[in-house]
C-alpha cells in the first residue's frame, strides 16, 4: 500500500510593516499611515526628519529588525531614501536577508518578477548618472585648465575655514551612511560581545565572516552610531581587564555567541583558520578543547545556556 505523500507545511505568513516620514515636526503622517493600513500594514513606524538627514534612528532600528519574508512598505521612494543609489543600497541589504520592499505609488515591489524589473532600471540609471558626473566633471577640469585656472575647490586651497568646515562635514555625513548601510552586517555581532569582549576578539570574529576591520576603525564607527544616538552607548564601555590566559576563552566564548549553531569542530577550524596556536599544543585545535574552554567560559558567565 503506498504511502500517503507528506503535506507540505504551510508558507509563512508575510508581515506587512510600514515606514513613514515627514520633513519637519510640524508636518503629521496621517495620510501616509492611512494608505499604509489599507495596504495591510498592521505595524507603522513614524519618523520626522529631513529627506536630506543621514540620522534617521527610526528607520535604522527598523531595519535592523526585518527579518525573512517580512515586507517593508512606504507610500513613494523617497520616503525611504535620499537618492537611487541609497535605494538600492538599502532594498540589496533586505534581499540579503529575504526581506521584500514596496513602494505604494511607484512600481516597486521586489517580491514579484515586474517589481524587480524596475528595480534594475533604477540601478541602469543610478548608473549613467554616476557616469554622466563623471563625465561633466572631467570635461570641466579640462575646459578649466586650458583657461589656465586650476581644477578643485578654491576654497580648500586657501585653507578658508568655512570651506575646510564644509567639506569636513559632507565627508562625516558620507561616512554615517556608509556605516548605516552597512550596519545590518556587522552590529548584531558587535551588540551580542561588547562590552564584555575587547574590539581585537570582536574583529576576528567579523573578518572571518567576510569583513575588513580593525580594531580602531570599528571602535571609531561604532563611537560615531553612539554620538548620532543610533545605537546603545554601553557598547563603548571599556572591556573588563583580563589576564594572559584569558584571551583563548574569551575568544572561543565569542566565536560561539556570534554563531550558536556553530559545532565544537567548527569552532576548533576557525580557530586554526585565524592562526590561534591551540590551547594545549599541536598543530590543530582539537573539539576536546574547545570544549574546555567553553565550559570554563560558563563557570565565569561568559556563556549563559
Amino acid at each position: 500500500m503506498a504511502k500517503a505523500a507528506k503535506a507540505e507545511p504551510p508558507p509563512p505568513t508575510q508581515r506587512l510593516i510600514g515606514y513613514a516620514r515627514v520633513s519637519t515636526e510640524d508636518q503629521l503622517n496621517d495620510a501616509q499611515v492611512d494608505e499604509l493600513r489599507a495596504a495591510g500594514c498592521h505595524r507603522i513606524h513614524q519618523e520626522h526628519g529631513s529627506g536630506a538627514s543621514r540620522a534617521r534612528p527610526v528607520l535604522a532600528k527598523l531595519l535592523k529588525e526585518l527579518g525573512a519574508g517580512d515586507v517593508l512598505v512606504v507610500v513613494r521612494l523617497d520616503r525611504l531614501a535620499r537618492s537611487v543609489s541609497h535605494l538600492l543600497q538599502v532594498i540589496e541589504d533586505l534581499e540579503k536577508r529575504g526581506v521584500h520592499f514596496r513602494s505604494l505609488r511607484d512600481p516597486i515591489d521586489t517580491s514579484t518578477p515586474q517589481g524587480m524589473f524596475s528595480l534594475e532600471v533604477l540601478g541602469a540609471i543610478a548608473r549613467l548618472e554616476r557616469a554622466l558626473i563623471a563625465e561633466r566633471t572631467k570635461s570641466g577640469m579640462k575646459a578649466a585648465k586650458a583657461r589656465g585656472r586650476l581644477a578643485g575647490n578654491p576654497g580648500l586651497r586657501e585653507r578658508r575655514p568655512e570651506a575646510v568646515r564644509a567639506v569636513s562635514a559632507a565627508r562625516g555625513r558620507a561616512y554615517l551612511d556608509e556605516l548605516i548601510a552597512s550596519a545590518q552586517t556587522w552590529l548584531p555581532t558587535v551588540r551580542q560581545l561588547r562590552p564584555q569582549h575587547n574590539w581585537d576578539d570582536i574583529v576576528r570574529i567579523l573578518n572571518r565572516k567576510g569583513h575588513d576591520w580593525t580594531a580602531e576603525r570599528l571602535r571609531r564607527a561604532v563611537q560615531r552610531m553612539v554620538r548620532e544616538k543610533l545605537v546603545e552607548s554601553d557598547l563603548i564601555k571599556r572591556s573588563p581587564r583580563r589576564r594572559p590566559e584569558d584571551h583563548l576563552m574569551r575568544l572561543v566564548a565569542g566565536i560561539a555567541i556570534a554563531d550558536p549553531d556553530l559545532s565544537l569542530r567548527d569552532i576548533a577550524a576557525q580557530l586554526d583558520r585565524m592562526h590561534q596556536p591551540p590551547a594545549r599544543g599541536g598543530r590543530k585545535w582539537q573539539p576536546s578543547s574547545v570544549r574546555a574552554l567553553l565550559d570554563e567560559a560558563r563557570r565565569f558567565g561568559l556563556i549563559r545556556d
